[in-house]
């Protein structure tokens, strides 16, 4: 368990990453690049190649260039770096003085806790799954640690980056993925003043003005819900692939619609994408329903899905259904769509809907009646219908 170079023996570390599928040791399938969406480093030995706490004055050990480089072009790609280091909190203190470079980190975690507790207050403070975290840390131990308590978590011996960025050429960048870090820096404003706030949650959010706005995606907001598709896990109905999506969206009967927020603090850009079918006379059937997790807990998800179903009222459907594949990561889905009165109806290979079911190995159709009151969206949240210009 010490990343490709120690697993495979090969002296061309870059090689070795590539032949074990990017991921250090194990090479096990779900290491893909879409799944990447925070790289958490190491410092010393790492991102310098001294020892912060022995240097013998105040000043941090110069980092290393190419270590540098390899972080702007991931957040040019919309992959999030933050750190994760066993030393002094105080090295902490210093890096918060060179703005140039705490700037590149998110959540960082200095201390002498083990690197498997620090991914996980990663995680929680960016308010991502764990498992779409990848350490890059010199240490066959710090690796192995993180790799033993946090299954799902990938690693990678520094020697191995150049392997990692490979990974990413040539995969299209949307405008969200290159506003991505920003958008998260703003994300630490809003949570700052969330905990400054003197009132209720729900005041708060009434306060942040949330506003979402939906309509039919345009052709430019396509690949933004293709990787809605490929990189959301928690807030994702079905899992259906970004291939099959784009398939379907283009096909007749088929619409895609996608949700933007904004509050007072900024532009979340495309948070949401659902696709419709309707097909079938008086029915609008939803084969994928996506959200970032950037936005989960502020009632965006209700919101969109209970805008689906009034629009598809007013479209003259009587019947609303939603496709979904249970996963240990989206049960937070799982209970909105309860909670929205949606129940089991048939598993999707046997609803009648075989190209759908062909991407959903597992999935069952849960379906509403439209007649009488519809669930309404949070007080907090205003939701209006996107003006075409906006799209």
């Amino acid at each position: 368990m010490t990343g490709a170079t120690g697993a495979t023996g090969a002296t061309d570390p870059t090689a070795a990453t590539a032949a074990t599928g990017m991921n250090g040791a194990t090479g096990t399938p779900g290491h893909e690049p879409d799944r990447i969406k925070c790289v958490v480093w190491d410092l010393d030995g790492t991102l310098w190649d001294e020892i912060a706490v022995e240097a013998p004055t105040d000043e941090l050990p110069t980092p290393r260039p190419e270590m540098l480089a390899a972080i702007d072009a991931l957040a040019a790609r919309g992959v999030l770096s933050s750190l994760a280091s066993r030393s002094a909190p105080a090295v902490l203190d210093r890096l918060n003085a060179v703005p140039e470079l705490r700037e590149r980190f998110l959540a960082p975690q200095v201390s002498w806790q083990d690197k498997s507790e620090s991914l996980r207050r990663i995680a929680k403070d960016l308010g991502i799954a764990v498992e779409a975290l990848l350490l890059v840390d010199d240490s066959p131990y710090e690796r192995a640690e993180v790799e033993a308590l946090l299954p799902g978590v990938r690693t990678l011996d520094p020697r191995d980056v150049p392997a990692l960025l490979a990974a990413f050429e040539g995969r299209e960048v949307t405008p969200e993925s290159r506003e991505r870090v920003r958008r998260y820096r703003t994300e630490e404003t809003r949570r700052a003043e969330g905990e400054r706030f003197q009132g209720t949650r729900e005041e708060f959010l009434r306060w942040c003005e949330m506003r979402l706005t939906v309509g039919a995606a345009g052709p430019q907001e396509v690949p933004r819900a293709l990787e809605l598709a490929a990189r959301t896990h928690r807030l994702n109905s079905s899992g259906l692939s970004p291939e099959r999506l784009r398939a379907l969206a283009a096909s007749d009967g088929h619409e895609l619609y996608t949700a933007r927020m904004a509050d007072r603090f900024g532009e979340y850009g495309i948070i949401g994408a659902a696709l419709v079918d309707r097909s079938a006379a008086g029915t609008w059937s939803v084969p994928l329903l996506a959200l970032s997790c950037r936005v989960a807990g502020r009632g965006a998800a209700a919101a969109f899905l209970f805008w689906l179903m009034e629009r598809s009222r007013e479209a003259g459907a009587e019947e609303f259904r939603v496709t979904l594949r249970p996963t240990d990561a989206n049960l937070e889905m799982r209970i909105l769509l309860r909670q929205a009165g949606l129940r089991r109806t048939e598993d999707a290979e046997n609803a009648g809907d075989a190209e759908n079911a062909m991407d959903t190995t597992g999935s069952a159709v849960l379906a509403r009646s439209l007649r009488g009151d519809l669930p309404r969206p949070p007080a907090w949240l205003h939701v209006s219908p996107r003006k075409d210009t906006e799209a």
